[in-house]
């Protein structure tokens, strides 16, 4: 594969933000960690593409992705065949719900294999959705009502497992359409800090439900 740094935004995998082709103008050395205040901060005001991986990682998250695409065809595809349930088959899927995460088969909480890149203590979870989440057709973003049902679910699932003091240990995002580089399968980002490992494996242990016909 190219040198990314160089590479002409619609020779790359999936579309560069400035803060991409930013990052890969530097070091390891000259890139700063995103801190938990630095990231909600980017949250709170929905300033999302300023999110950015380590340089050294970006590069190789591109060159993966561009020889998975090669491979696979598709993200989407390497996604179904090695991470998401094979109960769900084949997009568009059918959910059990229209409701998001109403239904645990409909949702798959994963470990994020190209996380952004955070000071140490930070964890990077994608929960993968086979129901849709709405979202204003002008902006790509979340629409009031979506952003309150996966707000519920974060609290349900996450807050309130780790207890006392949760909600100051989770963030949580959803790139809008833009910013995705795999737009195909329903998903939003879960930032945790300071959580044993034990709930991480937790959280991400595959469930019965992905195992079996509901």
């Amino acid at each position: 594969m190219g040198d990314y740094s160089t590479t002409p935004q619609e020779e790359a995998p999936f579309p560069l933000t400035d803060t991409d082709k930013w990052v890969l103008s530097l070091t390891d050395e000259e890139y700063a960690y995103h801190t938990w205040d630095d990231l909600k901060r980017i949250i709170e005001t929905n300033d999302l593409a300023a999110l950015k991986r380590k340089p050294s990682d970006l590069r190789r998250y591109l060159k993966w992705t561009a020889e998975t695409k090669v491979q696979y065809g598709s993200m989407t595809e390497y996604l179904l065949v090695h991470r998401l349930p094979k109960i769900w088959g084949k997009a568009p899927f059918t959910p059990v719900s229209n409701v998001p995460f109403a239904d645990p088969s409909d949702y798959r909480v994963l470990m994020n294999d190209w996380p952004y890149g955070f000071v140490p203590g930070i964890t990077h979870i994608v929960v993968w959705s086979r129901t849709p989440i709405p979202t204003d057709p002008e902006t790509g973003d979340l629409t009031a009502e979506s952003r309150q049902t996966v707000a519920d679910f974060v609290k349900r699932y996450f807050v309130d497992a780790i207890g006392p003091g949760g909600e100051d240990k989770v963030l949580w995002f959803k790139n809008w359409a833009a910013l995705q580089s795999v737009r195909a399968l329903e998903h939003f980002h879960v930032l945790v800090r300071d959580v044993e490992p034990s709930l991480l494996q937790k959280w991400t242990a595959e469930q019965e439900c992905h195992r079996s016909k509901h």
